[in-house]
């Protein structure tokens, strides 16, 4: 037990979510007029359906994708067994005769073996036995949950036609914004909620991803996932869909996990007191669900070759590129996602970052590679012309043997060969394209500014941005690799999580139990080196690294301009922008002054301070209207610069390509005074809709354009704040010791360093991270909605008690054998499908 003697600090409770004067409120509704949908008592189920089924485009696409699942798990159970026991090959290969009376030539079902033969091999294989019994086991599984999921899926429907007024047809012209404000606007006719009179954005959100804002945190704080440093390919990190299914079956909705329900975390895991035993439980926890995973790695082995064999063969045959082609993976989902960010949000800001990442992971080609793939393609080159012009003069030459065979083969390792021969006519700005990139994924380790060149940066972006044949092949192994990770690794972190949960879960009223990161609130979770400097009391051990709380702050309050943070996060957010729009104001003096085209390549190669990255932005073509989207949802001009230069981020959006925004509009510029959008804009900000969520005009299609661009503002301010607020990161940081956020090293300061560290933290609260004692003046008081779990306290004075620990390693930070950083999706699983399903309503 060596590894469980650790402890950490409780954090004090945080602001109210709750309006003034509601923090104890429970709303009563005389029974004649409760509505249907009056106190849902799993909200979390609730909203996570109402999200579903709208990113799935309404009843009938989600009926039928269901179906079609079901079907699939049949096809590919069937059609193997078929192949394996009712194939005669040696005639599929021409190796025996078949004797024909009317004809002789040899047809496909010549091929297949009798009815009562092929049955014979099913019966006489008994692992084909065992294989049909579990897939059939697993099938009906399926079949009930579909039949479940749907009965409730109809009531979803019910709610979004009779309680939202949207029909079926029209979902997909409605953004999640505008169904989420309409939720807002009818919790005070149906009481959904009957513990808060009024719904805030940051209650659907919470509810919506409780589980998802844990994990995010967990990777923040380097709990998870596993790094394992490998012979030859150096620091590995391996996360997987099925890993990633164990971590949230031991922790969340399995057997024996930490929560009591969906919005609950059980009480014992509340106080430190038991933390000991608690560890020593949850250990042997991880370990028996790691010896099911090996027991059942046989089957599930089996499943993943056999479904990536129909899935992605034929696609390799049509594009023999696409493994070379490259995704983010699962990992990469978990650390580039905010706090509080839906699916949908982050599937758009990753995928309008994918051509620059691809072409910044291109800077990288091998030359030595090159040199072979251009050979090779070469040769086989020549041995495919060949062969096409012998088959272009008699077509007999395709019934040669293995002539086909050869053409396809050479035609894959001619396309492969390419993938390896870079553009002759591409300028490589690996720098350029690093600050691109960041525009849109708002998270990146120090380190690798400055150093977007080296091999190193460049293999740790791969970690976040790999290879679709690495994926691939990480999910086939996974079967196999995912019960060692459980036993070996997972079991010695076992201490650190219950300690990680205790500490860092507020209760919300009218919410439950959430991750208290995912308040986002700086004063609780700020770090000092990112804009926070005066506005927080977080210690190491409560700071969120990467400046996640900030950045998170920063997105869900431009995403959801009605939402009112806490007092100390309003005014961080408007000193930010304030700050913002004053070097983009100077910024812009700057560019009239001087001549614009030697503006536009000095800009590109200063980086040296924020007014010139946003004097950068600025050079731009003013492809958008100079708007700016405020925090009441209103359309507002703004100063020149920030708006004008947003379009230099705004060009390089897949969006803006669809839309062909430079030929719909007059001079490219958008929206006009008299247009739709800002008709509506300022309509809706009188009535508390959203302007970013209008859906109306003459016709669906424009307002499903007007929401994409206001959506499209959004996005670009938000990439506008996130390199101002790097560029401010990084001059902040310079003259300081250096420390990496991405891979952690091992700390052995000696104690003068440490009471140095202590003395400039006077202000803030102690950590346990550190080896001294601390003493918290004053009781710890709740907050009226909040109450957070953890810690050792005096029962009479209730001061708080730290006592003397060594560092552990929490965060990355431990005096021995620490490894780096762990660090993390892929199409994200659907929450309903995780979860135990259940709503019950009272009527």
């Amino acid at each position: 037990m060596a590894h469980f003697d650790t402890e950490y600090q409780r954090l004090e409770a945080s602001y109210s979510d709750s309006p003034p004067g509601e923090e104890n409120l429970l709303v009563h509704v005389p029974e004649g007029s409760k509505s249907p949908w009056h106190h849902i008592e799993n909200l979390d189920l609730f909203f996570q359906r109402v999200y579903s089924l709208h990113q799935k485009n309404g009843f009938t696409c989600m009926l039928l994708g269901e179906i079609f699942e079901l079907v699939q798990l049949v096809f590919v159970v069937a059609f193997t067994v078929f192949l394996a026991n009712c194939v005669d090959y040696d005639i599929l290969f021409a190796n025996k005769f078949v004797n024909h009376t009317d004809s002789s030539k040899v047809t496909l079902p010549d091929a297949f073996l009798p009815v009562d033969v092929c049955s014979a091999r099913i019966r006489d294989n008994v692992f084909v036995i065992f294989i049909l019994i579990i897939s059939g086991v697993f099938w009906l599984h399926r079949l009930i949950k579909f039949i479940y999921n749907i009965c409730c899926y109809w009531e979803i429907r019910s709610f979004y036609i009779n309680a939202l007024k949207m029909t079926m047809a029209d979902i997909p012209y409605f953004t999640w914004q505008e169904v989420q404000a309409r939720i807002i606007e009818i919790q005070k006719e149906h009481q959904i909620c009957i513990h808060k009179k009024e719904l805030t954005e940051l209650d659907i959100y919470h509810r919506i991803l409780r589980f998802k804002n844990y994990m995010v945190a967990m990777v923040n704080k380097s709990l998870l996932p596993v790094r394992f440093r490998l012979p030859l390919l150096g620091n590995t990190i391996f996360y997987t869909r099925g890993l990633k299914y164990n971590f949230e079956l031991i922790f969340f909705w399995g057997p024996g996990s930490l929560f009591e329900n969906e919005w609950s975390l059980k009480p014992e895991y509340r106080r430190g007191g038991n933390r000991l035993e608690l560890a020593d439980r949850l250990s042997s926890r991880i370990l028996w669900i790691g010896i099911a995973n090996l027991l059942l790695c046989p089957v599930i082995l089996i499943w993943q070759i056999l479904y990536a064999f129909f899935s992605y063969t034929e696609l390799i045959k049509r594009e023999p590129g696409s493994l070379g082609a490259r995704c983010w993976s699962l990992y990469g989902r978990f650390y580039l996602r905010h706090f509080n960010e839906l699916d949908h949000e982050l599937m758009s800001r990753l995928s309008k970052g994918y051509k620059a990442s691809s072409k910044y992971m291109n800077c990288f080609m091998s030359p030595l590679l090159t040199v072979v793939a251009k050979n090779v393609a070469f040769f086989a080159g020549s041995i495919l012309a060949v062969l096409i012009a012998l088959t272009i003069y008699d077509e007999d030459v395709l019934a040669v043997e293995h002539v086909l065979s050869s053409i396809t083969l050479l035609g894959v390792c001619i396309t492969i060969c390419r993938s390896f021969i870079p553009d002759k006519h591409m300028v490589y700005c690996p720098e350029q394209l690093l600050k691109v990139i960041l525009a849109f994924i708002h998270y990146m380790p120090d380190h690798w500014q400055g150093n977007a060149h080296r091999y190193e940066t460049r293999d740790e972006f791969a970690q976040l941005f790999q290879y679709k044949a690495v994926f691939i092949l990480e999910e086939l192994l996974s079967p196999v690799i995912t019960p060692f990770i459980l036993i070996f690794c997972l079991r010695r972190k076992s201490l650190e999580i219950i300690d990680f949960f205790r500490n860092f879960t507020v209760d919300v009223v009218g919410v439950g139990d959430t991750c208290s990161f995912a308040q986002m609130d700086v004063r609780q979770h700020g770090h000092p080196a990112w804009m926070s400097a005066g506005k927080t009391e977080a210690s190491i051990y409560q700071q969120a690294e990467d400046g996640k709380t900030e950045l998170s702050l920063m997105h869900f309050a431009i995403t959801n301009p009605h939402w009112q943070p806490p007092r100390e996060s309003t005014h961080f957010i408007s000193h930010l922008k304030e700050k913002v729009h004053r070097e983009a104001a100077a910024g812009q003096q700057g560019i009239i002054a001087e001549n614009p085209e030697f503006t536009s390549t000095h800009s590109l190669q200063s980086d040296s301070e924020p007014r010139s990255l946003i004097a950068n932005l600025l050079m731009g073509p003013p492809s958008l209207a100079s708007l700016h989207l405020g925090r009441e949802g209103s359309i507002h001009p703004l100063s020149i610069g920030v708006s004008e230069g947003a379009s230099a981020l705004y060009s390089i959006s897949p969006v803006s390509t669809s839309l062909h925004l430079r030929g719909s509009y007059p001079s490219a510029r958008l929206p006009r005074p008299d247009h739709p959008a800002v008709v509506a804009g300022r309509a809706m900000t009188g009535s508390g809709t959203d302007a970013r969520t209008i859906s109306s005009g003459s016709s669906a299609w424009e307002g499903q354009l007007t929401s994409m661009v206001l959506s499209e503002y959004a996005s670009t301010e938000m990439s506008i704040h996130a390199l101002y607020m790097h560029e401010m990161h990084k001059q902040q940081s310079r003259g300081e010791v250096s420390r990496h956020t991405w891979h952690r090293q091992e700390s052995d300061e000696s104690s003068e360093s440490v009471s140095e560290d202590i003395e400039a933290a006077r202000n803030f609260p102690r950590s346990s991270t550190f080896p001294t004692t601390s003493h918290r003046e004053g009781p710890a008081q709740p907050s009226g909605s909040q109450q957070r779990y953890g810690g050792a306290s005096d029962p009479v004075s209730g001061s708080f008690r730290a006592q003397r620990t060594p560092r552990m390693p929490m965060g990355g930070w431990s005096e021995e054998n620490q490894m780096g950083r762990h660090h993390d999706p892929v199409p994200e699983e659907g929450s309903e499908d995780e979860l135990p399903p259940q709503i019950h309503k009272v009527t």
